[in-house]
């Protein structure tokens, strides 16, 4: 993990103020000052900011904040909107939010004092589900690429307009069930297990339909239900456990793939090790031929020229 990153995970300073920190010398790795911003750091290292060591966290705490409109999830923004940080309780400033919801919308935000935990969420393809509605009716077009999936090249529409991400691939929904119909709009619960930037805006974006209304009841089995808007509650027993189950699982998974890795490096350098061998031998017996040949070639002379070793 990224120093700056670390410090801002396993303390109270956000990234920026650690950038900063970095920059005055207040951070040292190992007692040794620090100025780079990007180094890596390894397990085993002592980072200490003003003298006082920073403690990786190794306890898990997990959070559910229900999300309102008009708030935004980061730690500072530079025209000062409201963050989430202004609306959260102070125990969890430090908080790690697991994926973002757009300042436009709403509803369920994971929250860790994990980064370990917090990175594995965000890249898992447990299920989203929202209730979003569009300003259209739902036409058969939306429909085939909710079950097929769409590859777009040009995905901007419904994106941010400073964003960078031009093009974009969707997946095919996990699940999708109309809510209200109008003639001015659709309701609609769907389900995703993915987590891209404005990925529903996008996607209904590309049909000329706007997203009105966006709220996330759900994430990887965690229910919003009636926790209240603005307000926070922690996981319960069974979330924890289901959490945990869920945690083994992927350590299992990475596990394995490590092993299988290892095997198929093993298994390349031994090729690499039998065909060297089996080079090595071959220029070996090439050396050997030249040198018999060379010696024959030596004898013919010899036995064609009796008087060459005597004028020698």
């Amino acid at each position: 993990m990224r120093l700056n990153k670390y410090i801002s995970h396993n303390s109270k300073y956000s990234r920026r103020e650690a950038d900063a920190l970095i920059e005055a010398g207040d951070v040292t790795v190992n007692k040794v000052k620090m100025h780079n911003f990007g180094y890596e750091v390894q397990e085993g290292d002592q980072v200490s900011v003003r003298g006082l060591h920073v403690k990786e966290r190794t306890e898990l705490t997990m959070v559910v904040f229900n999300k309102p409109k008009g708030s935004l999830v980061t730690k500072k923004d530079d025209r000062g909107r409201t963050t989430i940080y202004h609306l959260l309780p102070g125990k969890f400033r430090h908080f790690i939010p697991i994926g973002r919801l757009d300042f436009a919308s709403e509803g369920l935000l994971l929250l860790t004092d994990s980064p370990k935990v917090a990175e594995v969420m965000m890249n898992s393809g447990l299920d989203r589900t929202y209730n979003i509605k569009i300003d259209k009716p739902l036409t058969a077009e939306m429909e085939q690429a909710m079950k097929e999936g769409l590859v777009l090249d040009d995905a901007r529409t419904g994106g941010h307009e400073k964003s960078k991400i031009y093009s974009m691939e969707f997946a095919p929904f996990v699940h999708y069930e109309v809510r209200g119909v109008s003639t001015h709009f659709t309701k609609l619960r769907v389900t995703i297990n993915e987590g891209k930037n404005r990925e529903l805006r996008r996607f209904f974006g590309h049909f000329d339909a706007n997203v009105l209304d966006l709220k996330r009841v759900e994430f990887g089995g965690i229910q919003l239900n009636n926790l209240p808007t603005g307000k926070t509650r922690f996981f319960t027993r069974r979330e924890y456990d289901d959490l945990h189950k869920y945690l083994k699982m992927i350590r299992q998974i990475e596990e394995q793939e490590k092993k299988e890795e290892e095997d198929r490096l093993r298994a390349h350098r031994l090729r690499e090790k039998k065909k060297n061998q089996t080079q090595e031998q071959k220029r070996r017996a090439e050396s050997a031929e030249k040198k018999r040949l060379k010696e024959i070639k030596q004898k013919n002379s010899n036995r064609n020229n009796p008087n060459k070793k005597n004028r020698k």
